[in-house]
């Protein structure tokens, strides 16, 4: 089933236009309560759409602090890594501080980058939004249907569905460990994976889904 908030938007460009109006409300309410704003960003095409509009807002970036679902094991400087892409999308162009931006250090391999992940998030949850996509497939972050199940509250991948094999992630109870989620789907690739939720199937994304998840949807990945 999919989440109770799902809502339809027309096309790409008014799901990230949402989104963004989302992130942005979420961030003044952690900002006025806790005084921090703890954000878990989700890589791919329709997510970066919306961190590209959110630069161009007006915040208190120095109450922003970074996080993020997944990463690829490349060198930090490689055009895959989704910390990479970031940065150069949005993440250079608003102030946060560099402190404050917690980058999975998976260019030392899965297992020791999770190990140094869980460390830094241990103390952070609940996370104050959690930002996921969804792969044609119905994975999430790194997290792949047919996976064996891994404990811990980050893991490595190895072997993934999707080149390159070897990842870390999040694994399911920290991306629940939020006390909002945001889940954006955009694309008619997205359409079966998509069905198949609403169907009941099993999915990772469906896995990771909070029970105060935010779903959009456009009508392209609707069907």
């Amino acid at each position: 089933m999919l989440p109770a908030d799902t809502r339809l938007l027309a096309d790409g460009e008014a799901l990230a236009s949402e989104a963004c109006r989302l992130i942005v409300d979420a961030a003044q309410e952690a900002i006025r309560e806790r005084r921090i704003f703890r954000l878990v960003l989700a890589g791919g095409s329709t997510p970066g759409r919306a961190y590209q509009r959110l630069a161009m807002a007006r915040q208190e970036w120095a109450a922003w602090e970074i996080f993020w679902g997944d990463e690829r094991c490349l060198p930090t400087d490689h055009p895959g890594r989704n910390s990479w892409t970031a940065h150069q999308d949005w993440l250079a162009h608003v102030p946060i501080p560099a402190a404050q931006v917690h980058v999975i250090p998976a260019e030392l391999g899965a297992e020791i980058a999770a190990a140094a992940y869980a460390e830094t998030i241990a103390d952070q949850l609940p996370f104050d939004l959690v930002v996921l996509g969804m792969g044609e497939d119905g994975h999430t972050a790194s997290l792949f249907p047919g996976s064996a199940d891994a404990a811990g509250p980050v893991i490595a991948v190895h072997g993934a569905a999707k080149p390159p094999a070897e990842r870390v992630s999040l694994n399911y109870p920290s991306l629940r460990a939020c006390r909002r989620q945001l889940i954006l789907v955009s694309g008619a690739e997205k359409a079966a994976a998509l069905a198949a939720w609403r169907q009941g199937d099993t999915l990772p994304i469906a896995l990771a889904a909070s029970d105060n998840a935010c779903l959009l949807v456009d009508t392209r990945a609707a069907g």
